[in-house]
C-alpha cells in the first residue's frame, strides 16, 4: 500500500517488486495505491496487478472512509498472505480497515521516526503485526513507534546489473553533457530538496576549478513541488554566481539514470540531514561509481573506504578535498569503483532480499504476496 503522490525512493522500490517479481517466483507482489501518476503506469507497465483507491486525505475523511471501504472490497476478493504499507501515512489511512478484515499486516519503514509527529501517533493506534525497516539507522527509530512489534532491517532490493553501456554509448552521453573521455564526470542523482546538499556540492565544486584535470557535474532530478521549483532555481542562481555555469549541468528528472551513473566517474550527495538508506547510493556503486557523501544516517550501513569517502555534514573544505584526490587521481577512483558493486551485491542483491519479503510474508499463512 502507497499513499504518496510523489516519485522517490520508496516509488523505485516498488517499481523495482513489479520488474524483477520473476527472481522470486514464490512471491507475486500486487499494488494499493491512491493515485494514478508515474508510478501507476510504471507498475502497470510491468504487468503487475494495479488497484488505484481513490485519494485519500485525512483533511477530507470521506475520502478516507471511500478508501478504507475500497480496501475492504479488495480484502474480500483476493487472499493475501501479507499487505505492507509504506509509511506511517498509508498505514493511518488503510490500517485499521485492514486489522478490521482479519488482515496479516506490515509496516514496511523508510525513514527513521520519534513517534511524535501526529501522523505517527495516528499510525501507532494500528500497530502491525510486522515492521520492516529499510536500514539498521531506520529500525532504531521504530521502537518510538511500535515498540512490541517484531522488527526486521530489509535492505530494498536494487536493481544491480549494469547496463549494456558500450564506449561509444558511453563517450555519446559524455559528449552530450559537456564531458570527452578525459574528463573527469561528477553526478548527483537525487530529489531537488536541500536535505540533499547541493548547496554544499555547489560550493565545494567552486574550490576545484584550479585542478589540472577537467571536470564537469551532472545534477540529476527534477523539481516535484513548489518548493522545490524555488530551489532549483536558487541553485542555478549560485551556480551561476560561483562561475560554475560551464561545468554543472542540471539535467532534469531523466528516464536514463543507469546510463548516465554507467558515464559517470564520481557519485557525490553530501546530505545535510541523514537519509534512511540510500538506493541511488547502492545504484552508484553497481554502476562502478565510488561515492562521496556525508556521515550520516544509512549511508554510514553502505559507504566506508573501500567504496567511498564520507566526510563531515556541511564541510565543504573536506568535501572539496576528497572530490579533488577522485578527480586528479584516476586510479584511486578506479579501484573503490572495482569494490562497489560487490558492496552493492551484499547489501541489496535483489534476488535475495525479494526471497526475505516472500520468507517473511509466507511466515504464517498461504496465498498472494501484496506489496
Amino acid at each position: 500500500m502507497n499513499a504518496g503522490n510523489l516519485y522517490g525512493g520508496v516509488e523505485t522500490l516498488l517499481t523495482t517488486l513489479a520488474r524483477l517479481r520473476q527472481l522470486c517466483p514464490g512471491m507475486e507482489p500486487h499494488f494499493g495505491l491512491c493515485y494514478e501518476g508515474r508510478l501507476s503506469r510504471e507498475l502497470e507497465a510491468s504487468g503487475a496487478p494495479v488497484y488505484l483507491l481513490g485519494a485519500a486525505r485525512l483533511s477530507r475523511p470521506w475520502t478516507v472512509w471511500q478508501a478504507r471501504g475500497r480496501v475492504r472490497d479488495l480484502i474480500r476478493r483476493i487472499s493475501f498472505d501479507l499487505v505492507v504499507c509504506h509509511m506511517p501515512w498509508s498505514l493511518a489511512v488503510f490500517g485499521p480497515a485492514l486489522k478490521a478484515s482479519g488482515q496479516r499486516l506490515g509496516m514496511w519503514a523508510h525513514s527513521s521516526h520519534a513517534g511524535t509527529g501526529w501522523l505517527e501517533r495516528m499510525a501507532r493506534r494500528t500497530p502491525p503485526d510486522i515492521a520492516l525497516a529499510n536500514s539498521r539507522f531506520t529500525a532504531a527509530g521504530l521502537v518510538n513507534l511500535f515498540p512490541r512489534t517484531p522488527k526486521v532491517v530489509v535492505h530494498p532490493p536494487v536493481a544491480l546489473a549494469p547496463p549494456s553501456t558500450g564506449m561509444a554509448t558511453r563517450s555519446s552521453l559524455r559528449g552530450e553533457f559537456g564531458a570527452n573521455d578525459g574528463t573527469a564526470v561528477i553526478v548527483q542523482v537525487s530529489r531537488i530538496e536541500r536535505c540533499k546538499g547541493h548547496l554544499v556540492h555547489l560550493r565545494a565544486l567552486a574550490k576545484l576549478t584550479h585542478l589540472k584535470t577537467p571536470w564537469v557535474c551532472w545534477i540529476v532530478g527534477g523539481p516535484q513541488r513548489p518548493e522545490e521549483h524555488a530551489y532549483l532555481g536558487e541553485l542555478q542562481q549560485l551556480a551561476s554566481r560561483l562561475g560554475l555555469s560551464e561545468r554543472v549541468r542540471f539535467l532534469g528528472q531523466r528516464d536514463d539514470v543507469a546510463g548516465l551513473l554507467a558515464a559517470a566517474d564520481i557519485f557525490c550527495q553530501p546530505n545535510e540531514t541523514p537519509d534512511s538508506f540510500g538506493i541511488s547510493f547502492i545504484e552508484a556503486l553497481a554502476a562502478g561509481c565510488p561515492v562521496v557523501t556525508s556521515t550520516l544516517g544509512g549511508a554510514l550501513e553502505i559507504v566506508d573506504d573501500s567504496c567511498g569517502r564520507l566526510v563531515k555534514p556541511g564541510d565543504v573544505d573536506g568535501l572539496a578535498a576528497s572530490l579533488a584526490q577522485l578527480i586528479e587521481y584516476p586510479e584511486v577512483r578506479h579501484a573503490l569503483g572495482r569494490q562497489g558493486a560487490s558492496r552493492a551485491s551484499e547489501l541489496c542483491d535483489p534476488a535475495s532480499q525479494m526471497t526475505l519479503l516472500y520468507q517473511l510474508a509466507k511466515a504464517d499463512n498461504t496465498g498472494a504476496a501484496r506489496s
